[in-house]
């Protein structure tokens, strides 16, 4: 029995997760920050709606991870590891998943915790970079595989305008950059 080598190598989860996010550009969606009571789990708000964390639970769900699930259960049984920033006296599935700072935290848990640098060649496609808006504002988004004309690759966020793609890897103040694949 001979073997015929496949042509074309499969693309890794962090290409298909760069692919997925890209593909997200394509929905229109409203910069929307509302609360939302959604179904549990694989819930999600109303398409068309979204900010930066819809975009990087969309893409991973995609891939058949449901960071719902996987946020809410981590933050179940050790919610003391997790933020205070809300208030909040236990979790909520409506939104524990929505929220930078508890994915970083389950990022740096569960993922692969990167080097936060100025340089663009220590961030690859998938990864996951989060950022600080005005020196305040928590942000999220995806490396794709993508270069833009600074030689960057490109992110795919909501910054307020919708799911877009554009070299935006230094604009921000740079707060966490991960790998995570379940």
């Amino acid at each position: 029995v001979s073997v015929v080598p496949n042509p074309k190598p499969l693309p890794d989860f962090y290409q298909k997760l760069s692919g997925v996010a890209i593909s997200l550009t394509k929905d229109e969606v409203e910069y929307d920050p509302a609360y939302y009571t959604i179904k549990y789990p694989n819930g999600d708000v109303p398409k068309g709606k979204g900010v930066c964390t819809d975009v990087v639970i969309r893409a991973y769900r995609k891939l058949g991870i449901d960071l719902q699930k996987e946020v809410h259960e981590d933050m179940r049984n050790n919610f003391s590891k997790y933020p205070k920033n809300w208030g909040l006296s236990s979790t909520d599935r409506n939104i524990d998943h929505r929220l930078v700072p508890n994915l970083q935290v389950f990022f740096t848990r569960f993922g692969e915790v990167k080097p936060v640098t100025q340089n663009a060649s220590d961030y690859k496609p998938g990864d996951i970079v989060t950022w600080k808006l005005a020196g305040r504002l928590p942000h999220i988004g995806i490396v794709v595989h993508t270069k833009a004309r600074s030689g960057n690759y490109n992110i795919v966020h909501n910054v307020g305008y919708g799911q877009v793609m554009e070299d935006c890897l230094f604009k921000y103040d740079i707060t966490g950059h991960y790998r995570y694949k379940k």
